[in-house]
């Protein structure tokens, strides 16, 4: 099924194939912060944020369950739902917000304020997965925070590397239930189930047998491996996995999610924040800041995974390091920059020093 941007564009919008991406990212940051602070204030109105919990019968989450997995280097095989097949049986899924039907019927990676974008993995989390492999990252005893989480693939990772708590949020209820949490029990599934083969004469045919299904390079060092056909899922009880255990789950826009965490006794505060492909939109940017602001541990990092603009609503690096700089709240340092295409960045954020204050 073939999807693009669907970001209900005022009439006198810039057509992208006339204007150079180069030449937005080299705008005037004074136009810049004035424009961040002109859609300062979002369209839609609030989404109440919620806490989801797993179910104690995965059942219906796993069973028949068709996955992919992503490889990257060294780092543990990580497993999410095939996103194909999660479209074909959308009409099958329990969606409150009728978010699975309405983006097949609008053919629509994002409907702003309606959905978010959950549903895919974007490009940019692969080049954060790629980083934390080469640099070696690991999670012993941390508080991880997976924001706009969708997949969950990078909570996922500090999960298998031995964080303390990973907490997933996404805008919509729906991508938290149907696929973030599912996602989440698949790898503690699948941990269980490498525990139990590896003593097995078996467990090599079983590899052999994955090994054997079609797999496709996307870039670097990612692999991905499509499973077919795929095993099934026995029904077990994870509610009580180690893993799992260690999970909260979360939807809502970030006010609202914001509110609620803070409402914990005692309120978290994370060591580390991930969050890809979420500076699209510049009228998010001062809810995403104070969700920063509040709920950065001290001496905490925030890795942030982005495209340099993003055609439609506007948003990108440029315009984000701008609107940072101005609160004087973070210092930006740049950690890589793709070269190809639409250039693609790793940035991380930290709270500046008293004296750079």
């Amino acid at each position: 099924m073939s999807f693009c941007f669907n970001f209900d564009l005022p009439a006198q919008a810039t057509d992208p194939e006339d204007v150079d991406g180069n030449e937005l990212q080299r705008g005037n940051k004074d136009h810049a912060a004035a424009s961040v602070e002109d859609g300062a204030k979002p369209a839609q109105p609030v989404k109440e944020a919620s806490e989801h919990f797993p179910p104690s019968d995965p059942q219906f989450l796993l069973m028949d369950a068709v996955f992919e997995t992503v490889t990257v280097g060294t780092l543990p095989p990580l497993h999410f739902l095939n996103e194909t097949v999660f479209e074909k049986t959308a009409s099958e899924r329990e969606d409150s917000e009728k978010i699975l039907s309405r983006t097949a019927e609008q053919k629509s990676d994002l409907i702003s304020g309606v959905y978010e974008g959950g549903l895919k993995v974007w490009e940019c989390t692969y080049d954060l997965l790629e980083l934390i492999e080469k640099d070696g990252e690991t999670f012993g005893g941390k508080a991880v925070l997976d924001l706009g989480c969708g997949a969950g693939l990078l909570g996922i990772l500090a999960l298998k590397r031995g964080a303390s708590q990973v907490h997933f949020q996404d805008y919509n209820s729906t991508v938290i239930e149907q696929l973030t949490v599912p996602n989440v029990m698949l790898n503690c599934q699948e941990d269980d189930e490498v525990d139990s083969e590896d003593d097995k004469e078996g467990s090599g045919k079983e590899k052999m047998k994955e090994e054997d299904g079609s797999k496709k390079k996307a870039k670097g060092q990612k692999e991905i491996t499509e499973n077919s056909p795929p095993p099934k899922k026995q029904a077990i009880d994870l509610a009580q996995h180690p893993l799992l255990t260690r999970c909260h789950f979360y939807s809502g826009d970030w006010s609202t999610f914001l509110a609620l965490v803070l409402k914990t006794d005692p309120p978290p505060k994370y060591d580390l924040i991930f969050t890809s492909e979420t500076i699209y939109n510049t009228a998010y940017y001062p809810a995403l800041h104070e969700t920063l602001h509040k709920l950065l541990a001290p001496d905490g990092l925030v890795y942030l995974a982005t495209k340099s603009h993003y055609f439609g609503v506007g948003g990108g690096l440029h315009l984000f390091e701008t609107f940072v700089e101005q609160r004087g709240v973070f210092s930006v340092d740049r950690l890589w920059d793709g070269e190809e295409g639409l250039q693609r960045h790793v940035v991380v954020l930290r709270f500046k020093k008293s004296k750079d204050a």
